[in-house]
């Protein structure tokens, strides 16, 4: 059984026990989470009804907060000196999914 479920603007396909990297959500590791579910597919059993998935409770315990990889980002214009550096680290929440519940 796995669930699509939507957090930070993206979407996830997670199963019981997976971990997943999703954006920054605030509490500490240890904290309960809860995650709206767009899709719930069990074996041949597919559910996409609005009214249906109201009902399912894709929950995930807080395993620790993180911060992604070094982006750095280089502004250049020829001949006129200009040049800028700027650097990024995106902060990340690490979830384990503990259940989904129809």
């Amino acid at each position: 059984m796995y669930a699509i479920v939507k957090t930070g603007g993206k979407q996830y396909k997670v199963a019981v026990g997976d971990v997943v990297e999703v954006e920054k959500l605030e509490g500490e590791p240890g904290t309960e989470v809860s995650f709206p579910a767009l899709l719930v597919v069990d074996g041949g059993d597919v559910i996409a009804d609005n009214d249906t998935l109201g009902k399912v409770a894709v929950t995930g315990k807080v395993v620790e907060q993180t911060k992604g990889p070094k982006i750095v980002i280089h502004k250049f214009k020829n001949k006129t000196g200009y040049h800028k550096r700027q650097g990024h680290r995106q902060r990340l929440t690490r979830v384990e999914v503990t259940g989904i519940n129809k």
